[in-house]
């Protein structure tokens, strides 16, 4: 699940060809939540709260809630993987990995979540982290299969 849309083209390919492949792994879908829209009297934090409400109605009590964010816990690939099976057998409903929109998560988007993951310490647009996430999740499902995707 990610706030706001993902528009350039080359990031949508990518994007959809990691999508494409995992489809005989894991049910897999992207959902978008609408972005609000900076206006003078929308301030950050009201726009995290906005933003917020709109993705805390789309998830159920039981899914499981991980935030992509800055301070979130680092993986190497394999440790994504050994991740991923994880929550597989967790007995959750549905895992709902989520990026936020250019402010991060609201409060009680963090007080909802069951965990928190981060692709680096360094900073990308919400475009790339989506690109580059579905890889990692392509590339963990490649690794618990034993599957020569990834090379170490």
């Amino acid at each position: 699940m990610a706030v706001g849309r993902t528009s350039t083209g080359f990031v949508i390919e990518g994007i959809a060809e990691y999508s494409s492949r995992m489809k005989h792994y894991i049910p897999f879908s992207i959902q978008e939540i609408k972005d609000v829209k900076v206006s003078s009297g929308t301030g950050p934090d009201r726009q995290k709260q906005l933003e917020g409400e709109a993705v805390l109605s789309k998830i159920g009590l039981s899914d499981m809630l991980v935030l992509l964010d800055e301070r979130g816990r680092e993986y190497t690939s394999m440790q994504f993987a050994a991740y991923l099976e994880k929550l597989q057998v967790s007995g959750r409903k549905r895992v709902i990995f989520l990026i936020g929109g250019p402010y991060g998560f609201s409060d009680k988007v963090y007080e909802r979540a069951d965990a928190k993951i981060s692709l680096s310490k360094m900073t990308f647009n919400h475009e790339m982290v989506r690109l580059f996430f579905v890889e990692q999740i392509y590339r963990g499902m490649t690794i618990l299969r034993g599957e020569p995707y990834h090379h170490e």
